[in-house]
């Protein structure tokens, strides 16, 4: 996976995530929407087969790129708690 700032403004971050597909930035997206500093965030594919994801994040001043940051962090300890669950549950 590869990530390209697009686009950094102050409240506003645009970022291009080579090699994913909407899994990921659906995850991401929705766990964004859990920061109270994030005010808009979405992602869009131009094209199925050869697109690129776009992540765009807009903040009430924070800076985005610690927003998506922590977004990551949860995101991993969710699916550490979800790995460990199903390791569990298969033994």
């Amino acid at each position: 996976m590869n990530i390209t700032v697009v686009e950094q403004k102050k409240d506003k971050v645009i970022l291009s995530v080579e090699g994913e597909d909407h899994t990921l930035c659906a995850a991401l997206k929705k766990e964004l929407w859990n920061d109270k500093h994030v005010k808009a965030a979405g992602y869009h594919i131009e094209h199925p087969l050869i697109g690129r994801p776009r992540i765009i994040v807009e903040t009430d001043g924070e800076d985005p790129r610690k927003c998506v940051e922590n977004a990551c962090k949860r995101l991993e300890k969710q699916f550490e708690t979800l790995k460990a669950s199903a390791q569990k549950a298969f033994k």
